[in-house]
């Protein structure tokens, strides 16, 4: 079914048992630079699950290159500990690459005792928000040295071969960057000057390191920040390190202080396998696509159609560490889906957290989050069929347990319905699919349409239940609020109801900008219908982009507070944001809004009542807890446990992590 992606690829002299590598990714699961057993166990897992290559990463050398955020290799004494891990990853079947990492200006200096990020330049970075000092060419040969040093000490622990990012904006990036690189010395001003940094460091280091060890390099295929390289720009760059000594380059999209999203769920499903096709022309070594190719479909296309050599599988494999194996098995259903959320990945790193998974209750803690077959099976009820429902259901059920899970409405899934239609969320809908597939795996009884009541706990008689009832719309002290031309968002989202041109949204945390965006949509054009009119050259450019962005719905978003985006992720915010600016959306804050009665909104704003007519009024202030039946549990004698919002209104990663949990303590 996947031949090209279980083909095995040979890099270097070192053969790969399939196409599939796991790439670097931050895990901050230590602040120290050191491994400990949260790394450990995560990568051994990567491995166990099926990847060809698994990179651990990233790995700094320097303190200043990297602060406390990243794994250190900069001293003989690390070599111990990394290779007990290469011993890990190899035993469990793939191969163990490492990459070393250096952030340029893009440091903190905050993480890095007040001490200045070092650059090419000394130009501001919209990252870091931080001048960097301008380093010497003394520092540059000192970095060199110490990025060589780093690689010599991975080669002694056993990793199998060496990765040098050279992407995403950090150092690298910054040298070859005519738009941060301002030097006027050998290492800046010309194309040849610019990359005279790392085209030495693959030089030093294939000398160091001997002509038949693997050496890897990531770069942009396009930096998609102005004045920056572009994908015209990007195959030279490869083609110099092709010359230099590397052997296999991994292309990946832009900086991280581009404007154009790099891995929500706003970027199509492998949308950037162009710029690996575009570097693959450009080169005789193999190449790596990367970016959101989530499905093993995708991904054997993409070897099939020439585009790339191998596929790197990120947050994918955080999701589901054995994806490939699954892939290779035929049990492609089962695959857990990343939806591209970031919620547990990027956001907790842009907010100096460990990483975890909003979907994968084990993300992070392999070692300890094991479910094991229980020796005393019981009959357990879970009650609400939403994500922490479902995920109880299943989790209980793998565990051995006899599992009824009762839903009231005709289908599973809850708020992950809604969640998953604003535009950009489908892939939420790949989670309800998921669960229903592994409802059917582990033989859970599903009840629809059932209401929990006490009489029927008595008459089905389990011995632990799970409450997850959920949550409803939080209806605020607003005049008029449940009467018509009034609807909860949650309404909206979930049936679409026919609603009038112009529509005022009450409250904007993240429900009520995605319904904002959801509504503003309405009547642009389709992408399918986009790329027919841009392909037959039927309108301008400028047309174009105007028919994407003016609907058929006049909106303005009221919410209280100082600024919107309460609730929405730092790696996402300015992704909704910027949709919200798109699309015309007038929104208004610090505006308290008393009255929707007959379709007046009346609002106060800085110590003035104001009031304007709409057609339409959408409730999206939030939300409350559902305790019909986890009110009752405490007089039944029975041993219970409620979770997700039926608790407190929260994420969906609370719910499922709560299931899970939950299932976990039946015992």
């Amino acid at each position: 079914m996947f031949d090209m992606l279980f083909s095995p690829i040979t890099i270097n002299k070192l053969e790969i048992k399939n196409r599939i590598a796991y790439p670097s990714l931050g895990l901050l699961y230590s602040l120290d630079g050191k491994l400990n057993d949260k790394y450990r166990y995560f990568y051994q897992e990567r491995a166990r699950g099926g990847a060809g290559i698994v990179t651990v990463g990233p790995v700094g050398f320097d303190f200043v290159g990297s602060g406390p955020v990243a794994l250190q290799i900069g001293t003989d004494e690390a070599i111990k500990d990394f290779a007990e891990l290469t011993g890990m990853i190899k035993d469990a079947g793939a191969k163990a690459w490492i990459q070393l990492f250096h952030a340029g200006a893009y440091s903190y200096s905050k993480l890095l005792g007040g001490e200045d990020p070092v650059a090419p330049s000394a130009i501001y970075s919209d990252y870091s928000k931080t001048v960097p000092r301008e380093m010497t060419v003394d520092d540059i040969r000192a970095t060199q040295k110490s990025f060589v040093d780093a690689a010599a000490r991975a080669k002694e622990a056993g990793f199998d071969g060496v990765e040098i990012i050279a992407s995403a904006g950090y150092l690298i990036t910054q040298f070859i960057s005519p738009l941060k690189n301002q030097r006027t010395d050998e290492y800046g001003g010309s194309f040849e000057n610019r990359m005279r940094f790392p085209r030495e460091i693959i030089e030093m280091m294939r000398e160091r390191l001997g002509n038949e060890y693997p050496i890897s390099i990531r770069m942009a295929g396009n930096d998609f920040v102005r004045g920056s390289n572009t994908d015209e720009d990007t195959p030279a760059v490869a083609r110099v390190y092709e010359k230099a000594g590397v052997d296999l380059i991994n292309v990946t999209g832009g900086w991280h202080e581009s404007r154009v999203p790099q891995l929500p769920m706003e970027l199509p499903r492998a949308i950037f396998s162009y710029l690996a096709l575009n570097i693959k022309r450009s080169v005789n070594i193999p190449v790596i696509a990367s970016n959101r190719i989530t499905d093993p479909y995708l991904a054997e296309q993409i070897l099939r159609d020439g585009i790339a050599d191998m596929v790197n599988l990120g947050r994918v494999l955080i999701a589901d560490p054995f994806w490939p194996e699954k892939a290779r098995e035929g049990r492609v259903e089962e695959i857990l889906p990343c939806i591209a959320c970031s919620q547990g990945c990027t956001d907790q790193l842009f907010s100096a957290k460990p990483v975890f998974c909003l979907a994968n209750p084990r993300a992070g803690f392999e070692g300890e989050r094991v479910v094991k077959k229980t020796s005393a099976p019981k009959k357990v009820m879970v009650i609400g069929a939403g994500p922490g429902g479902l995920e109880a259901a299943i989790t209980a059920a793998e565990a051995g347990h006899r599992v009824e899970l009762y839903e009231k409405t005709d289908e599973i899934g809850g708020q992950l319905r809604i969640a998953g239609t604003p535009p950009h969320k489908g892939e939420i809908w790949e989670l309800a699919r998921y669960f229903d597939v592994m409802l059917d795996k582990y033989d859970v009884d599903v009840f629809l349409e059932t209401e929990v009541t006490p009489e029927l706990i008595k008459e089905t008689a389990p011995e632990y239940i799970i409450a997850a009832e959920g949550a409803e719309p939080l209806m605020p002290p607003i005049e008029g609020i449940g009467e018509p031309p009034a609807v909860s968002a949650w309404e909206v989202l979930r049936n679409d109801p026919p609603l009038g041109t112009k529509i005022a949204v009450i409250g904007g945390g993240a429900v009520g900008l995605e319904t904002a965006e959801f509504l503003g949509m309405k009547g642009t054009l389709s992408p399918e219908a986009l790329y027919f009119l841009f392909r037959y050259e039927a309108e301008s450019i400028e047309r174009l982009r105007e028919l994407v962005t003016k609907g058929t719905k006049d909106i303005t978003l009221f919410e209280m507070m100082p600024k919107v985006g309460k609730g929405v992720g730092k790696s996402t915010k300015w992704v909704l944001l910027g949709n919200i600016e798109k699309l015309n959306i007038r929104v208004i804050t610090g505006a308290k809004v008393l009255s929707v009665k007959g379709g007046e909104v009346v609002y106060e704003i800085g110590g003035k009542r104001e009031s304007e007519k709409f057609d339409s009024v959408v409730n999206a202030v939030g939300s409350r807890s559902v305790k019909n039946v986890a009110s009752k549990l405490e007089g039944l004698g029975i041993p219970y446990k409620v979770v997700g919002d039926s608790v407190r209104p929260a994420q969906i990663n609370d719910a499922i992590h709560e299931g899970f949990l939950a299932a976990m303590e039946i015992g």
